[in-house]
C-alpha cells in the first residue's frame, strides 16, 4: 500500500484528479477526538500503510499538532512524521493533493516526506481580499490599508512563493509561474471575477478548479470577504521528474533516504562534511619511516590524532565553537550537495551533536 497522506481536516482534501491517486486522511487527533480514538486511528493507518505523513500548516492551532504527537508518542510511532509548511490553507491542500499522486510512484517514505518542503516551492498561492484592515501576513502599505476601507475595493494579494499585492482591477498582474499549471478556486463572502478572466490568462492555467473554502482561510487572511486561489503542477509525471532529478541523501541516525538538508522523519540533520569517511587516495602515499627522516635531517610532526579512533580523529578536526549552520529549505533541483556514504541501518549519532528525540529517549518531545 501507498504512504498514507494526512492533513488536519476534510476541508483539505482535495478531489483527486483521477482514479489512481488516493485519498487523503482527515486525522481525527487534530480535529479533538478522544485520544484513544486518536490511538486506533493512527494504529489502524499505520498497520494498513505502513508509514503516514501528517501535513499541517505552520500557522495551524498549536493544540492540534499537539494532540497528534501526544499520540504518536503513546504508540512510540516512528513510522509518523508531522511535516509543517508556511502556506495558506489553499495551498497546503494543493501540496498534499501533489504528495498524494507521487505516493503511488516508487518513492521511499523518507524521500516522499521532504520532497513537501520541495514541492512547496512551486506552489503560488493567494487570495482577492475585499479588506486589509486584519492582513498581516503580507506587508501592506499605508495607502492600499485606507483603501481598502472604500465600498466595493478588492486587491491581489500573492502570499507565496513571493508576498506581492495589487489592486485587482482590468490589467493588473501578479508575478506567476513560468510552467503550465492547474487553478484551484475557493470562494468566500466576496467572489471575484478578476481571477477567472485576468490571473487565469497570465498565468498559463491550463485549468481551473472551484473547491469549498476551507474553515481556516478566513483566519489566515484576516476577513472572510474573499477568494482563495493556488496554482501547481498538476502533471504526475512532471512532479515525478522533479523529485527524481533531486540529489538523496542517507540518514545517519534513522538510515531512511531524504531530500534537502534534513530527514523528513526523524530530524536528523545532514552529516557535515567534515564527518564523512574519507575517499581513498588513488595512489599509493610513500611516506618516510621515523629512522629515514631523521637521517634526512628532518622529522615529520606528529598528528596528536595519529592514535585516536577513526571516528574520533575525524571529530577531533572539527572546530568547536559555534553552532551548526542550518541551511533552510532545499533549493531548485541541481543545488544540494554531495551525496552523504550510505551507513548502517541505525548509526551511532557524531560526537558533539544532539541524536535527533525518539519514542522512548530521555530526551523532550521530538518535533
Amino acid at each position: 500500500m501507498p504512504t498514507a497522506v494526512a492533513v488536519t481536516g476534510s476541508d483539505l482534501v482535495l478531489p483527486s484528479p483521477d482514479r489512481h491517486t488516493p485519498g487523503a486522511v482527515p486525522l481525527g487527533a487534530a480535529t479533538g477526538a478522544p485520544l484513544a480514538a486518536s490511538l486506533a486511528e493512527l494504529q489502524a493507518l499505520l498497520e494498513q500503510h505502513g508509514w503516514l505523513i501528517v501535513l499541517h500548516s505552520s500557522a495551524a492551532d498549536p493544540e492540534a499538532i499537539r494532540r497528534v504527537r501526544t499520540a504518536r508518542a503513546a504508540l512510540e510511532a516512528d513510522r509518523v512524521t508531522l511535516v509543517g509548511l508556511d502556506l495558506p490553507p489553499l495551498g497546503l491542500a494543493l501540496v498534499a493533493l501533489q504528495l498524494r499522486q507521487l505516493s503511488v510512484c516508487d518513492f521511499t517514505p523518507g524521500v516522499l516526506a521532504s520532497a513537501a518542503r520541495l514541492l512547496a516551492h512551486y506552489v503560488h498561492a493567494g487570495a482577492v481580499l475585499g479588506s486589509l484592515a486584519r492582513l498581516d501576513r503580507v506587508p501592506v502599505p499605508l495607502g492600499s490599508h485606507a483603501r481598502s476601507w472604500l465600498p466595493g475595493t478588492q486587491y491581489a494579494v500573492q502570499a507565496h512563493p513571493e508576498p506581492r499585492l495589487v489592486k485587482a482591477v482590468p490589467g493588473a498582474e501578479l508575478p506567476g509561474p513560468d510552467f503550465a499549471t492547474r487553478l484551484y478556486l475557493a470562494h468566500g463572502e466576496r467572489p471575484s471575477t478578476w481571477l477567472g478572466e485576468t490571473l487565469a490568462r497570465t498565468w498559463q492555467v491550463q485549468s481551473v478548479t472551484e473547491v469549498p473554502l476551507p474553515k481556516d482561510s478566513a483566519a489566515w487572511w484576516g476577513t472572510g470577504k474573499l477568494t482563495e486561489f493556488a496554482a501547481g503542477i498538476p502533471d504526475i509525471s512532471v512532479l515525478y521528474q522533479l523529485v527524481s532529478s533531486v540529489r538523496r541523501e542517507r540518514c545517519r541516525w534513522c538510515g531512511l533516504e531524504f531530500l534537502g538538508d534534513r530527514c523528513g522523519f526523524c530530524g536528523a540533520p545532514l552529516t557535515p562534511p567534515a564527518l564523512r569517511a574519507p575517499v581513498a587516495s588513488r595512489e599509493p602515499r610513500r611516506e618516510l619511516g621515523r629512522e629515514g627522516a631523521r637521517e634526512a635531517g628532518h622529522e615529520t610532526p606528529r598528528d596528536p590524532g595519529r592514535d585516536l579512533p577513526a571516528a574520533r580523529r575525524a571529530a577531533a578536526a572539527l572546530p568547536h565553537a559555534g553552532p551548526r549552520p542550518d541551511t533552510g529549505l532545499p533549493g531548485p533541483p541541481g543545488e544540494l550537495g554531495p551525496v552523504a556514504p550510505s551507513g548502517t541501518t541505525r548509526a551511532t549519532a557524531a560526537p558533539g551533536t544532539d541524536p535527533p528525540d525518539r519514542p522512548g529517549s530521555p530526551h523532550p518531545p521530538y518535533r
